[in-house]
């Protein structure tokens, strides 16, 4: 008897590498998978410009960055002695705006040099809701906790939408011919927009995806929202807030997505280095002073020192040969 719905999702055409080089951008779903990819060793730039939900946030910023422009000057807000910008999330703030402007022009600067360079782009859409500023007119990234007065909520339009992103995959395509861009839509569902409106939100981000693929063969979709929805549906893959999926749910994903995009040699890297991590963080029962212990660190700096032709372990290798010169110094003592 089958008690859930298995899904497996297709092989992506193009397959991510061990030397692939990735940009995540997007909802927090993006900086989840993001993390993931980086505690894997692979070449990461995650979510520079913080959690964005809505696309016309994520096209605006990545299209100002491409084409080397200053944040708008009129967007800087400041709150409780502390300043944001409405185009960008809150986790990036400074104490004066002259600080923050210039975090978020490295911000921009790195951005569009990972993306000139990357080999993949996977940009997760979060929310056809949009709050507008309503002084300005202008949508905006975060409303920064500021009085819900200066905002106008309202479901973006789909051919509004369509157009932003069409033309952000344009300017993406011209910066970077050889990039390849892996869309998803955000399992995370928005209920304060009340369930109906997120389930019509969720369904533009989700028709716009696949007719963005469908029209260029350099995008692909990577189903994350249909696993969430449809394979885990229940609520023990849920955190305590019942709209969050869980560490199970995530890691349950992850593994569809190294499934789904990883190249057989990534794939045997990634079991490879499980182990190895899993003995990074093994610590002895007995103390480490014991001959056992000082073999085992041996083993593993062995290990680590192998892998560095491959990837950089540079850290790690550092924090096993200092554990290993401290064993070996406390037995001397």
């Amino acid at each position: 008897m089958k008690l859930h719905t298995d899904f497996s999702p297709e092989t992506l055409p193009n397959r991510i590498g061990l030397k692939s080089r990735i940009v995540t951008m997007g909802s927090c779903f993006a900086e989840a998978i993001g993390s993931r990819l980086a505690e894997h060793k692979l070449n990461v730039l995650n979510n520079p410009f913080g959690t964005l939900f809505n696309p016309v946030s994520m096209a605006k910023l990545l299209t100002m960055a491409l084409y080397g422009n200053i944040p708008d000057e009129n967007r800087y807000v400041e709150r409780d002695g502390v300043w944001f910008h409405y185009d960008f999330h809150s986790s990036l703030w400074a104490l004066s705006q002259g600080e923050l402007r210039t975090k978020l022009m490295g911000s921009l600067k790195t951005t569009a040099e990972a993306i000139q360079k990357a080999d993949f782009l996977l940009l997760t859409l979060g929310s056809a809701v949009v709050y507008r500023h309503i002084e300005t007119g202008k949508v905006v990234a975060n409303c920064h906790k500021m009085p819900g007065q200066l905002f106008e909520k309202y479901l973006y339009q789909i051919d509004h939408l369509r157009d932003d992103m069409a033309r952000l995959l344009k300017t993406l395509h011209k910066a970077n011919p050889a990039l390849k861009v892996v869309l998803t839509v955000s399992p995370v569902r928005h209920t304060r927009d009340t369930l109906p409106l997120n389930n019509v939100s969720k369904s533009i981000l989700r028709v716009i995806a696949h007719e963005l693929t469908v029209w260029n063969n350099w995008i692909v979709y990577f189903p994350a929202y249909e696993l969430m929805m449809d394979d885990l549906r229940d609520y023990r893959f849920y955190e305590a807030d019942l709209i969050h999926p869980n560490a199970q749910a995530q890691a349950y994903i992850f593994q569809k997505f190294v499934d789904s995009a990883f190249d057989t040699e990534l794939r045997h890297f990634v079991n490879e280095w499980a182990q190895v991590s899993k003995s990074l963080a093994h610590r002895p029962l007995y103390g480490e002073t014991s001959p056992a212990h000082q073999a085992f660190l041996r083993t593993l700096q062995s290990q680590l020192e192998t892998l560095s032709n491959r990837i950089d372990v540079s850290a790690e290798l550092a924090d096993v040969r200092g554990r290993l010169e401290k064993c070996i110094m406390d037995n001397v003592q």
